[in-house]
């Protein structure tokens, strides 16, 4: 299990590099995935005259943290429905008979902008302080599943601070497979040139916890934004906070 009191037992100043998870971690916009996925999953079932709902349960489930068609794919297969494949630019809005994962999650995309774009987006007040108060010269990254990361980090006033983002975009360019596997968190450390076991990886996922826990990180830090925390201890992260502000 892990401690669920971080503060008192890890020490950032311990460790050179610290990779961050995007939504969730550094912005509240996991919140907006959240909406958006239950919008258009939701549209979808309805289309189907399937009258078991969507739910939260099957955000943190299948979706949470996983690449965007991996997150389709696997609520679909809980689902048992099986839909082609598709192909990267497969329109959002298709009729019913010509639906794809990947036009489901292009869907899904189009309501995440819009709802950004309406609504903006501000980071964690306990996110920022926790950056501000990390030692100098800590090597920063975000390492995130969203394709819309440079985006989110410079609509938060937060992209300077990152010496690289891994974000869905890189992924797919250097073939990495998504999290829970260990490739983009890895990535992350060797563009910082930093051992895996001098770095931090920070997650609110369960399934970026145990990419996190499958790469030997030094430490893995859980934020407890509605996982909870049990599922991230049990899942590798090393210690588990509701908020980063709690480690000193």
């Amino acid at each position: 299990m892990a401690d669920v009191n971080a503060a008192s037992t890890f020490r950032p100043a311990d460790f050179t590099a610290h990779l961050f998870d995007l939504d969730g971690v550094i912005t509240p916009t996991a919140e907006v995935h959240m909406r958006a996925w239950a919008e258009m999953f939701s549209q979808f079932l309805t289309s189907r005259d399937i009258t078991e709902p969507y739910t939260d349960a099957d955000y943190f489930a299948h979706v949470d943290g996983r690449p965007r068609y991996d997150g389709v794919r696997a609520f679909l297969a809980s689902r048992g429905i099986t839909l082609a494949e598709g192909e990267d630019s497969d329109p959002g809005q298709q009729p019913p008979g010509a639906e794809t994962v990947r036009g489901l999650g292009n869907r899904k995309n189009d309501l995440v902008l819009s709802l950004l774009r309406s609504e903006g987006v501000a980071p964690y007040p306990g996110t920022v302080a926790y950056l501000d108060a990390l030692p100098p010269g800590a090597r920063l990254a975000i390492v995130s599943s969203s394709r819309n990361a440079e985006e989110v980090l410079r609509g938060a006033g937060l992209f300077e601070r990152f010496e690289h983002i891994v974000d869905g975009n890189v992924a797919a360019r250097e073939g990495l497979p998504g999290k829970p596997a260990p490739d983009t968190y890895l990535h992350g450390a060797r563009l910082l040139g930093v051992d895996p076991a001098r770095t931090v990886v920070y997650e609110d996922a369960v399934s970026g916890v145990r990419s996190g826990a499958a790469g030997s990180f030094g430490a893995v830090i859980g934020v407890d934004r509605g996982a909870g925390a049990a599922e991230l201890a049990a899942a590798g992260a090393t210690h588990v906070v509701a908020d980063l502000e709690e480690i000193s």
